[in-house]
């Protein structure tokens, strides 16, 4: 509990903002609202509160508060000089969720408090955030003379979030236990693939890897943690050099 009040100071100078903003910016009054019922949730005597609800609200104001930076970079095109900090200190906040349920939870999964879905959005919305980045990134040719080491790690790091997300969930395995109406849907479940999004991300985890393949064809691979197999069987992911023509090849022919 005391982890969650005091990971919730980083908001402070944001919610003294929300009140200049338009009132169009929903998200940022949600976010706001979900933080203000989270201290009073928090000051509640423990047998009352439920962790599990807290880590809900709390990571649902992460979403709602990054989001509304995340746009404000998009539309800005990723500035040069201040992107790479801003970016940075989201995908810090997108993780303060999993490392509160690790640093205070030693005996619990990430996938048992929070949920595969809520794991899924924060995996995504890290990945979506690097390959929005990187895309801007590999159309300035100077600065990719320069640091294409940089553009390599933050394709590593994008590639990995978004294989998380494909991996949280395992495939519906179709047997006569399993009954459907529409063959196609069964098909897509079978695969592990759960709505659009699921599409979307191999789809950017495969551009990625051709990003990948054309600006850091001369840097060493980078070791991470990363399931190459892309078959969505569950949390754990093994470590070995991220392959960008391998991991591409396999995501983009399921894709």
């Amino acid at each position: 509990y005391r982890a969650v009040l005091g990971s919730i100071n980083m908001f402070r100078e944001k919610k003294k903002e929300i009140a200049t903003i338009n009132l169009e910016y929903h998200f940022l009054i949600r976010a706001s609202a979900a933080l203000e019922k989270l201290k009073l949730l928090c000051g509640e005597e423990k047998e009352f509160s439920n962790p599990s609800h807290l880590l809900e609200l709390y990571t649902q104001a992460i979403l709602d508060m990054t989001y509304f930076e995340e746009n404000k970079l998009v539309d800005e095109d990723f500035p040069e000089d201040s992107s790479p900090q801003k970016v940075e200190e989201l995908i810090s906040f997108l993780s303060e969720p999993e490392i509160l349920v690790k640093e205070n939870n030693v005996n619990s999964k990430s996938c048992d408090l929070l949920g595969d879905e809520l794991l899924e959005c924060l995996s995504w919305r890290r990945g979506a955030l690097l390959y929005m980045y990187c895309h801007s990134l590999t159309k300035r040719r100077e600065w990719l003379s320069r640091k294409s080491n940089l553009l390599q790690k933050y394709l590593v790091d994008g590639i990995n979030y978004l294989l998380q997300m494909l991996n949280y969930r395992c495939p519906i395995q179709l047997n006569e236990g399993v009954s459907f109406q529409d063959v196609d849907t069964a098909k897509l479940l079978s695969a592990g693939i759960f709505s659009d999004i699921h599409v979307l991300a191999m789809m950017y985890s495969g551009e990625m890897c051709y990003w990948g393949l054309k600006h850091c064809a001369y840097q060493q691979p980078e070791s991470c943690e990363v399931d190459t197999g892309v078959s969505g069987a569950g949390c754990t992911l093994h470590k070995e050099p991220l392959d960008f023509r391998e991991v591409g090849e396999k995501i983009l022919k399921k894709y």
